[in-house]
């Protein structure tokens, strides 16, 4: 009888001590797929100013169309990519993807301003400085939401991998979590929005 209630005694605790471990593991997931929320809602606010960007810039670019085609092909592009990234926050593909097209974006956008400089009457656009402080502000906010998804991450990352974790974080389906990452050192300049 006394071993009986000391398997029991020992069952329970080992018991709690994997819920503990579960639980654990649950919230630092959901911290990471929270941060990437914050993330979402500056890159739709970044998606959303670009067009109204691009038609402010079209009175003066009109020669440039190109140009033009190109930020709106990486803006759509981004947002696509930004989508599948939302459906499922960590997902190695998925944040491979979202950084690659945001890069692109980035790109396209860096010539657009450079281009920009070009032409004085749409540089000193009250219109067009107006969004290029609100995109301006707006990148800064992705930066820091950028940090605390990757802070999150790391953190999970390290919890699911950490022993006595790592038993229990695979049966029960903690899978891998990418970091949103930018890997060309060159694609993680800002784009230039001074005017």
């Amino acid at each position: 009888m006394t071993t009986s209630l000391i398997i029991l005694g020992v069952l329970a605790v080992a018991a709690m001590f994997i819920a503990g471990i579960y639980n654990r593991l649950v919230a630092l997931r959901n911290r990471y797929k929270n941060a990437y929320s914050q993330i979402d809602v500056q890159l739709k606010r970044r998606y959303d100013l670009i067009p109204n960007l691009v038609e402010t810039a079209k009175g003066y670019l009109k020669h440039e169309r190109e140009t033009l085609e190109a930020v709106i092909h990486a803006r759509n592009q981004a947002s696509d990519a930004a989508g599948k990234a939302a459906a499922n926050p960590g997902n190695p593909e998925a944040m491979r993807s979202l950084g690659g097209a945001e890069a692109g974006l980035t790109g396209a956008l860096g010539r657009l301003f450079a281009l920009s400089e070009a032409y004085p009457d749409l540089k000193a656009n009250q219109n067009m400085m107006s969004l290029q402080e609100e995109l301006s502000s707006t990148e800064n906010k992705i930066a820091f939401s950028r940090q605390a998804f990757n802070d999150a991450v790391t953190e999970y990352e390290t919890g699911r991998e950490s022993f006595p974790n790592v038993l229990i974080a695979g049966p029960f389906g903690f899978g891998h979590a990418e970091l949103l990452q930018i890997q060309n050192e060159k694609e993680r300049e800002r784009p230039n929005v001074s005017f």
